[in-house]
């Protein structure tokens, strides 16, 4: 995520981080269900589309010009897989995280640092 905001910010700010935990994330976006956003990423354009899973990854990534390395995510033939693969992924995250950092999760993760 911090190489994402950094090539974001080379680019002119296109994308906007937000942390669901945050105190007032729930008054700023009501229509966002906060155990669903920790499923699964969830986005919105900036015409107020609701993007989520591979589909965020990937139009962040194409926002800072390096859309066509998530891609072939999105092919026909590898979205299936792919967004299965993205759920079981998910579902196990904070397993993975454990195992490869010693931490679980990081509710107050910043992308300052």
């Amino acid at each position: 995520m911090r190489h994402l905001k950094a090539l974001d910010q080379a680019r002119g700010q296109n994308l906007a981080f937000e942390n669901i935990w945050a105190s007032d994330f729930s008054q700023r976006f009501p229509h966002v269900d906060i155990a669903e956003a920790n499923r699964i990423l969830h986005a919105q354009t900036a015409d107020g589309t609701m993007l989520y899973g591979l589909d965020v990854t990937h139009a962040a990534w194409s926002a800072v010009g390096r859309g066509w390395l998530t891609a072939p995510l999105r092919w026909p033939l590898l979205r299936w897989l792919a967004d299965h693969g993205y759920l079981g992924f998910a579902r196990y995250r904070n397993r993975i995280s454990k195992l490869i950092t010693g931490k679980e999760r990081c509710l107050e993760c910043s992308l300052d640092e």
